[in-house]
């Protein structure tokens, strides 16, 4: 069994304690001899819907505004190299009245197999006085290569000329 966490000293606790009562659990309840449990680390946890869905949420919970909250986390994403992100907040927002918020930027495939494919999507709930906000948070890879997309080659003399006057460019500027 392989736990992915983005701070995986937490999961293992001290002195490997959590891992122990991880592994006595799955002994009792799923009658499970001698479950290997091993803890990874997530490469980037800024590309993971998961890890950012909890992060808001647990951000929401200590009181912060959940505008500047989003953009935060929405601006951490984008910088980790993401095509494009998208979080909806909803809930009891600023007042009584239950609201949502959507939060975008970049591209992101909604439907179809690129969607299922090269979006990850991940939902959370953040608990507080007025009552549950959810959180979704949809991410669209950086390696995603659309089925639409066309790369138009160039032929090698159209390179070479291209070269020839780049350096004919160069002496102009330098004979200037």
């Amino acid at each position: 069994m392989i736990i992915y966490a983005s701070k995986p000293g937490l999961v293992i606790g001290r002195r490997g304690r959590n891992i122990q009562q991880l592994t006595e659990i799955l002994e009792k309840r799923f009658r499970v001899e001698n479950p290997q449990i091993s803890v990874q680390e997530v490469e980037k946890p800024e590309l993971n819907a998961r890890v950012m869905a909890n992060r808001l949420a647990t951000e929401l919970e200590r009181g912060v505004h959940h505008r500047r909250a989003s953009y935060f986390i929405l601006k951490r994403i984008m910088s980790a190299g993401a095509l494009g992100c998208e979080i909806i907040i909803s809930g009891k927002i600023t007042s009584q009245r239950a609201k949502y918020r959507k939060f975008k930027q970049g591209v992101l495939v909604k439907c179809g197999e690129p969607a299922e494919k090269f979006v990850d999507e991940a939902v959370a709930y953040a608990l507080l006085k007025p009552g549950v906000m959810g959180v979704k948070v949809r991410i669209m890879m950086p390696s995603t290569i659309m089925p639409d997309a066309v790369e138009i080659k160039k032929e090698e003399g159209e390179e070479v000329k291209e070269i020839i006057e780049a350096e004919e460019a160069e002496e102009m500027d330098d004979g200037a």
